[in-house]
């Protein structure tokens, strides 16, 4: 275990933010969960939409077609997954783009992927597509721009912080040789200074601040604001702050108990839920525009998904059929991921009312 901590750089009997505790767990280019192991699929540590069904992956496709058409069909569009994953969604809207001549001619689609290994398994799987990966947005000089990210904005990691009598302090963990023990420092004004400036982080006694995710969020919203266009966020999340910790390890499609976290560094996910009210204020203050916040059963339903089964199911055996009843029910079910994830689109351009929001 020491060996392993070293690698990841992370040293006993000393106080690390919850975030740097992350970024080295999670991202380490040797040692981190993201580069060491492939996490999709039923074989590895959780499923994605994209990885459960390529109908959703078609949905949104067809959502970005739309999007660009509200736009009045540019003639470059830029395209920008954000956390790629394996590739999966990728793969299917470079095949459902390809059904429309004028739009596929228009866009240019860019991955943006951190994990070294995830980029080759991407790699790998779009060979000979017209794809470029990119490490920043520079690359990018003209036409609009539409970042998606599916399960991108919760794997960034998060601080924590503990709020008492006004007084404002930063979780973190020491590792000891007695394991993994949570403790407080001082936070740092800057830090004081911003969760205070969102209304959404007020009269909470226990607060989870994105700073990274935020960092990252504010270099794509530099890029939409010069070129116009949006980004679209599918994640795991609530509206109705929690007032709690969210932080969840997986492994093997099932949740680890964080008390046993040190057992599995580098080999479980640990992610959080997103609040989705921040996030609007954050994209609000930027001064973007926010469609209505939705589930992804009321996106998906309203861009289609039921029709589309049903035009499959045609051409379909009782299996085939009873395997999309499954899949509609993963995604669209209140109590799995049609309600616990959310939808939120923000934007600059003078149209609004996207589609799948109203």
């Amino acid at each position: 275990m020491k060996q392993k901590l070293k690698k990841l750089g992370i040293q006993l009997n000393k106080k690390i933010p919850i975030d740097e505790f992350l970024e080295k767990t999670l991202y380490e280019p040797n040692s981190g969960y993201y580069n060491n192991r492939m996490p999709f699929g039923n074989r590895g540590d959780f499923v994605t939409s994209p990885t459960i069904s390529n109908l959703f992956s078609e949905i949104i496709g067809i959502w970005i077609i739309s999007t660009w058409e509200k736009l009045e069909k540019p003639k470059i569009f830029n395209l920008i997954e954000l956390g790629p994953g394996d590739g999966s969604l990728i793969k299917i809207l470079f095949e459902t783009f390809r059904k429309f001549p004028e739009f596929n001619k228009a866009v240019k689609i860019f991955l943006y992927e951190k994990s070294n290994l995830l980029r080759s398994i991407q790699k790998n799987k779009l060979k000979n597509k017209n794809i470029k990966w990119i490490e920043s947005f520079s690359q990018i000089k003209k036409g609009p721009v539409i970042f998606i990210g599916n399960e991108f904005f919760d794997a960034i990691p998060i601080k924590q912080f503990s709020q008492k009598n006004r007084k404002i302090s930063e979780k973190c963990y020491m590792v000891s040789n007695q394991g993994l023990k949570e403790t407080y420092k001082k936070a740092s004004p800057k830090d004081i200074s911003w969760i205070r400036s969102f209304k959404a982080l007020k009269k909470q006694n226990f607060i989870e601040y994105p700073k990274l995710g935020f960092i990252e969020l504010d270099k794509i919203v530099k890029k939409i604001s010069r070129h116009s266009g949006g980004i679209l966020l599918i994640d795991y999340g609530y509206l109705i702050p929690f007032n709690e910790n969210t932080l969840q390890a997986v492994m093997k499609n099932k949740k680890v108990k964080m008390n046993n976290l040190l057992n599995f560094i580098g080999k479980a996910d640990i992610t959080y839920l997103v609040n989705f009210k921040l996030l609007k204020e954050y994209f609000k203050k930027k001064n973007l525009k926010v469609e209505n916040i939705v589930t992804q059963k009321f996106f998906l339903e309203k861009m289609g998904i039921l029709k589309r089964a049903e035009i499959l199911e045609r051409n379909m055996d009782d299996q085939q059929k009873n395997n999309m009843f499954l899949i509609l029910k993963r995604l669209l079910h209140k109590d799995l991921m049609g309600e616990l994830f959310k939808v939120i689109f923000a934007f600059k351009s003078k149209k609004s009312n996207f589609l799948g929001f109203n």
